[in-house]
């Protein structure tokens, strides 16, 4: 009996669940899409890894965690012998020596341009060796056999229009080596969006490692013993001082390290996928109060027959099951489509996967159903509980439900409380000392503001909406009394509506917030310590110098300056040791080109062969000027230094600690050294900036890989990076906030429907349709800008307490933007009118006799 009440409800109003439903579809299908893309792009990086590995792969020694491979380090080898080494192993047929590099690119020197991926993918350079797992095979062509010859595999020859006989270069640290395409290679799976270009063995040896070594060794067996006992014969024939890993071992390592990094895209996605679940929560709840209360003296009637409070209860949690399940299913079928459009967009900036190969496990399907049908049942757990508290009596009284004074007066105590240890959370965060236990109070603090806003939101409602509402009296007359009215006739009911916007809105302005204080942040540094005029930087080769000379010979250019980031670990005085970096700098460098804040000693120590350290750094670790750190370089190689000078907080360079170059080349001699990543120059006095920004570019556009900025570029170029981030931000939060104007239109839909009879006596009584709709928009605005005003609120809350734990970490301007807030406000009155439209129209078009009629 149960279910069958249950199902004719819920057929009977299911015209009044539609939006409901859409909201659980919707969320459901961002959960399910992000993870079928999420499952799709792993599984194509593991084919290609299982397609690739070879059955014992002897790679150099893992260094150790304080000495991990920095950005410029020279690539890892083993000698040639050892392949002949691993040749000899019982069971191993084939042992082949390997090189293969990232730190180089392609160019095509008809234009200039780079070939292959420029984010994202890599482009790995390498000897070609056949092997039984080459991860292509020639399809065009013949492999290179000497030192002019290249093969580029297929995707990129498309894509840069490149073929047979076409010239392209090899840029790296070591130069420009140009060569001649001879062969196409066409990858055996599905290629993830990688250029690779293979060389002859000798060539790729001299020109991507200096010399005569490979990068792994990797062997192929007979058959007769597995990759297990492969390893343990293997390390016992070469000894320690190397890695051996089995064909599952690189695999799983592969897969990990890309896992890694699309880990953080998809919990990221999950995340926002759950705000908006959060979101279509209150459309779920206000759905149903409705309906409950509409349906007062049909279920008072249900108790009078002998129906009791479980059935009550059951009956109300039933239809919110059947809900769940059906709009869950559309939500995994809508998630398809949701993550064919994910992988577009990943092949749009590099990433190529194939929206054929979707991998739809059996997780999509447990992760969708239980989100939907949890948060739609647990939605609706309030509604049931308050209509099974209906009593039989009711059946006999006019539509409504008793008034609940101790329960409102127990979620106002509920809510400032929340509100309150939330605010005090947020304060202690913005006066922390340290970023990390600001950041701790800041995430709590969050959820507490926020929990308390939603909380308050009756309360809130009712002051709020008498302001926001008391110009439209006297604006728009009868319409605009009767709308602020009905705004607050129901609370409980408009702060479940407005929360919903609330909590998208409060999450762009405090991005907003962020963003902007981070970008003011960065020009106000560059004004303040920059003195160079050109930003220069090396990409992914580095620096070389013929780069450097070219800018030196360019006409208007003072001087040059660069940057060299050493790794080093720090013995420090209390007994530690602590891996960070040294920038070595030649004197020009704090001399007129950039002016750092000092906390103590003088920056002109660092010129006599002292060491300068962040105050972060010294703080942590007790350091003061005068103390010595002893200096682990790479192969063996220490010096002890003095700290001179300790920069203040929030500097340009962060943490980065300094030393004079010619004071570091004494203890690692310069061979040794890594190559420059940046350089920096200084326009002569009188020279014209601009000018000399265009002759710049034209001295070095032979190597598209750097990145050429005068000040005024990079201050640009800070700002499209967050803006990058920030426009992520908005796109994920927008679907909350799609949600959330559903939540608009699902209650004024329903409003309309509780109050037909009103609505009808109030056209009989001279009310004309325009007014009617009027009215009805109206209350959508005020009810949208309630929602604005409060996520302006907590956004900015938020974004200032965020600006304020990262004070010390380069945050330090705060910048308030007025313009995002301008338009979040406007946007909401373009929300509550568009939100309106429907059910102002079904209103307007309502028969007064029948609508005062209705029972």
């Amino acid at each position: 009996m149960l279910l069958k009440t249950s199902l004719r409800s819920f057929f009977a109003h299911k015209g009044r669940m539609a939006l409901s439903l859409i909201a659980v579809m919707l969320s459901v299908a961002f959960v399910s899409g992000t993870l079928v893309f999420s499952n799709t792009a792993t599984s194509t990086f593991s084919k290609l890894f299982a397609a690739t590995a070879s059955d014992i792969s002897v790679q150099p020694s893992k260094p150790a965690d304080d000495d991990e491979p920095q950005a410029g380090d020279k690539p890892a080898t083993v000698p040639v012998a050892l392949a002949q080494q691993i040749a000899a192993v019982p069971g191993v047929k084939t042992a082949v020596g390997q090189v293969m590099v990232g730190d180089a690119i392609l160019v095509n020197p008809a234009t200039n341009k780079l070939v292959g991926p420029t984010s994202g993918a890599p482009t790995l350079l390498g000897n070609w060796a056949d092997t039984p797992s080459n991860p292509v095979k020639i399809t065009s062509g013949h492999a290179p056999q000497n030192s002019g010859e290249l093969v580029l595999d297929a995707d990129t020859a498309k894509k840069a229009k490149l073929g047979l006989g076409d010239r392209i270069r090899v840029d790296n640290t070591g130069g420009q080596h140009p060569y001649t395409i001879v062969g196409i290679a066409t990858f055996v799976t599905t290629n993830p969006g990688a250029a690779l270009a293979f060389l002859d063995t000798p060539t790729a040896q001299q020109v991507l490692l200096g010399e005569q070594a490979y990068t792994s060794v990797e062997a192929f067996g007979d058959g007769s013993r597995s990759d297990d006992q492969l390893k343990a014969d293997a390390l016992a024939k070469v000894g320690g001082g190397y890695q051996v890993k089995t064909a599952a071992e690189q695999k799983n390592e592969n897969t990990k390290a890309i896992g890694s990094g699309l880990d953080f895209m998809k919990y990221a996605m999950l995340g926002f996928a759950g705000i908006s679940l959060i979101v279509g929560g209150f459309l779920i709840i206000n759905t149903f109060s409705m309906l409950v209360a509409q349906r007062t003296r049909e279920i008072g009637l249900l108790r009078a027959i002998g129906g009791s409070r479980r059935q009550v209860n059951g009956s109300v949690l039933v239809e919110a099951l059947i809900l769940g399940v059906l709009g869950s299913t559309l939500g995994v079928a809508v998630g398809l489509g949701v993550a064919v459009g994910l992988i577009k967009l990943m092949n749009a900036i590099g990433m190529d996967l194939n929206a054929g190969d979707l991998e739809i496990g059996p997780d999509v399907f447990v992760a969708g159903y239980a989100v939907g049908i949890l948060i739609t049942v647990v939605a609706a757990w309030i509604p049931a509980r308050r209509a099974s508290r209906i009593a039989p009596m009711a059946a006999l009284r006019d539509h409504g439900t008793p008034a609940e004074a101790r329960s409102n007066l127990v979620r106002t105590v509920i809510g400032l409380l929340l509100t309150a240890g939330g605010g005090g959370l947020l304060v202690l965060a913005g006066t922390a000392d340290k970023a990390a236990t600001g950041g701790q109070y800041l995430g709590l603090g969050l959820l507490l503001t926020l929990i308390g806003f939603v909380v308050l939101g009756p309360l809130l409602a009712t002051v709020v909406i008498k302001v926001l509402g008391a110009l439209l009296p006297a604006l728009f007359g009868p319409s605009g009394r009767l709308a602020q009215r009905n705004a607050m006739r129901n609370p409980r009911r408009t702060g479940a509506t407005a929360a919903a916007l609330m909590i998208g809105l409060a999450l762009v302005i405090g991005s907003s917030v962020f963003s902007s204080s981070a970008v003011s942040s960065a020009s106000a540094q560059i004004d303040k310590s920059v003195g160079v005029d050109y930003i220069i930087g090396g990409g992914r080769t580095g620096v070389t110098a013929e780069m450097i000379d070219a800018v030196k010979r360019t006409p208007g250019i003072d001087h040059v300056t660069t940057e060299k980031d050493i790794d080093a670990r720090f013995q420090l005085p209390d007994g530690t040791t602590k891996r960070t970096g040294i920038a070595a700098v030649p004197p020009a460098f704090f001399g007129t080109d950039f002016r750092l804040p000092v906390k103590s000693g003088a920056v002109e120590s660092i010129g006599q062969g002292s060491l300068g350290i962040d105050e972060e750094f010294a703080t942590d670790h007790h350091l003061k000027v005068g103390d010595s750190i002893t200096v682990h370089y790479a192969g063996g190689h220490t010096q002890v230094l003095p700290v001179g000078v300790v920069f203040a907080k929030g500097s340009l360079f962060g943490g980065a600690s300094f030393a004079d170059l010619a004071t570091v080349s004494k203890a690692l001699p310069a061979a040794e050294q890594p190559g420059d990543r940046m350089f920096f120059a200084k326009a002569s006095s009188g020279a014209d900036v601009a000018k000399t920004l265009t002759a710049l570019e034209d001295a070095l556009k032979q190597y598209p890989q750097l990145t050429i900025k005068d000040q005024a570029g990079y201050k640009e170029l800070v700002q499209s990076q967050v803006n990058t981030l920030l426009y992520l931000i908005y796109g994920l939060v927008g679907l909350s906030i799609t949600v959330a104007v559903l939540g608009v239109v699902n209650t004024l839909a329903l409003s309309v429907v509780e109050r037909t009879r009103e609505i009808g006596l109030l056209r009989a009584i001279g009310l004309s349709r325009r007014q009617l709709r009027r009215m009805i928009r109206l209350e959508s605005v005020v009810i949208a800008v309630f929602g604005a005003v409060l996520g302006t609120g907590l956004g900015l809350a938020w974004g200032v307490t965020a600006q304020r734990v990262l004070r010390d970490q380069g945050l330090a301007t705060l910048t308030v933007p007025t313009t995002t807030i301008a338009v979040t406000l406007v946007s909401s009155v373009v929300i509550g009118l568009v939100a309106a439209l429907v059910p102002a129209f079904r209103a307007g078009r309502m028969n007064v006799l029948a609508a005062i009629a209705t029972d």
